[in-house]
């Protein structure tokens, strides 16, 4: 599972250093594809498969999935991340998400999420205002 919040910051040549805590599961290979929020989706190989199959089986004849599936893979990179833990972040992802330097690198469970580092901190304070309220919503019967 792929957790934690980290604050890397891109180089000159717009890679990323992946926190060290996700190198294992990326490093045989992974996808890079616009995530929800503009943010960017990092997925490791088999999770991206997953999520691919399940885009795949919905009915060509419906817009919504044609749309959803163009802006899905229409940007998605293949990598490898190379000896140091290093990732290229293609430019028109970057511009994508609005990234410069500072960025936020968070664990989301089945994938790694990079945000502009402000963009981040103004969409976590948006939503831990209602954190509390939404739970019994999101997952019923859920118990702490």
């Amino acid at each position: 599972m792929l957790l934690g919040t980290y604050t890397p910051r891109l180089d000159d040549k717009g890679r990323l250093l992946l926190p060290a805590k996700f190198r294992g599961q990326l490093a045989p290979g992974l996808v890079m594809t616009r995530g929800q929020e503009r943010c960017l989706f990092l997925l490791p190989m088999d999770e991206f498969r997953r999520m691919y199959e399940q885009i795949r089986q919905a009915p060509v004849t419906s817009k919504q999935a044609r749309d959803y599936l163009r802006v899905f893979l229409s940007g998605a990179s293949d990598e490898i991340p190379d000896k140091q833990g290093r990732i290229s972040i293609p430019a028109a992802l970057r511009e994508y998400a609005g990234l410069d330097r500072e960025v936020a690198v968070i664990g989301a469970g089945t994938r790694v999420e990079i945000w502009d580092a402000a963009a981040w901190d103004t969409y976590l304070a948006e939503q831990v205002a209602g954190y509390s309220d939404t739970a019994e919503e999101v997952v019923p019967g859920l118990r702490f």
